[in-house]
């Protein structure tokens, strides 16, 4: 699909990845609406674009339906969705403290896969009613992670949401493409995002030497030039991409 004019609903879109993506797709005309929690970014980056700021909870069924509704009516049909929304909390099975807190791991399910799910089927109930422009309806990119098949210690949660985010892209694409709607998930590497920022020098630098090239972090821009990408390139379908610098995690 050509960009420029259609309407995209990026999930975290206040930091990191989604307000990259949202920034990389404003610059090629599209105009974004985008969902966050956290109401300061979100409205920050929306201001800077002349995008569309929801604050939604990707979880709650109602507040999406009506954050889809609001970027519809607002921006026009949805043609593209980018699901950036998570968190990545660390815990091993059994660690100093005991067993593995079961809420934790039940919340980070919720949010990083449910979520995503819960955005696409409310999105795609509505793109599916959508005329075809340039052959497509629209297109669903979902961001998976490197951690779903190499996922580290005290990385159970985290990898088992995003082992389920990269098992979803097939059988959706399969069952949406009689709609000529596309999904495709990102699988990134270790980005330079808030979600890492966290780390000891010392920690990253392990992580660096890991990578085969370029030997650094990801940057969250590349990341949004392969979502553009993506949007653009109308043979890309049903499968995870790895953006990793060819990094294997030990």
């Amino acid at each position: 699909m050509k960009l420029s004019g259609l309407t995209a609903l990026i999930t975290g879109g206040g930091s990191g990845l989604g307000e990259a993506v949202a920034r990389h797709l404003a610059d090629k005309g599209v105009k974004c609406g985008l969902i966050d929690l956290n109401d300061e970014g979100v409205n920050r980056v929306a201001t800077d674009i002349d995008g569309l700021a929801v604050t939604a909870d990707v979880t709650d069924p109602d507040a999406i339906r009506s954050a889809v509704s609001m970027i519809e009516k607002m921006l026009g049909p949805i043609r593209i969705v980018v699901n950036c929304a998570g968190i990545a909390p660390g815990a091993k099975l059994v660690g100093r403290e005991g067993a593995h807190d079961l809420d934790l791991f039940r919340k980070t399910i919720e949010i990083n896969l449910i979520g995503a799910f819960n955005v696409m089927r409310l999105a795609a109930e509505r793109m599916v009613s959508y005329d075809e422009v340039d052959g497509e309806r629209g297109v669903i990119i979902n961001t998976a992670s490197i951690a779903a098949w190499e996922g580290q210690i005290g990385q159970a949660a985290y990898a088992a949401s995003k082992g389920g985010v990269a098992s979803l892209t097939l059988p959706l694409s399969r069952e949406l493409a009689r709609s000529a709607i596309r999904v495709v998930a990102i699988a990134p590497g270790v980005m330079e995002t808030p979600m890492v920022a966290g780390m000891s020098d010392k920690v990253k630098e392990a992580l660096i030497e890991k990578s085969l090239f370029p030997k650094r972090l990801g940057q969250p821009e590349e990341f949004a030039a392969l979502a553009a990408h993506i949007c653009e390139n109308a043979f890309l379908n049903g499968t995870t991409i790895r953006l990793d610098g060819s990094v294997r995690l030990a």
